[in-house]
């Protein structure tokens, strides 16, 4: 005969209260940080330092372009997939 395990099942309650606690405020502070004027600002310095970097090393302007708007969509795919569905931001 098999002997079933007791479900903590209080314990697992306030483990998943406390994370429902916690996890808006959490991925606020993430947004928060992603979507700052700061963190903008550093975005956009990368990207054309990229850009400069592409140009520089000989690739044509246009290529470069093209590579830089790629390697700014890469970064927005990691961005979204990090984040969950209802927290991301809208297109624009």
């Amino acid at each position: 005969m098999m002997v079933m395990a007791e479900i903590p099942v209080k314990e697992i309650s306030e483990l998943l209260d406390a994370v429902s606690t916690k996890t808006p405020t959490l991925l606020s502070g993430m947004m928060d940080i992603l979507y700052s004027a700061e963190a903008g600002a550093k975005m956009g310095q990368a990207v054309g330092h990229f850009y400069k970097e592409l140009v520089e090393a000989g690739i044509p302007s246009e290529e470069a372009l093209k590579m830089t708007k790629d390697y700014m969509a890469s970064i927005k795919e990691m961005i979204v997939r990090a984040l969950p569905t209802q927290q991301a931001q809208p297109e624009t």
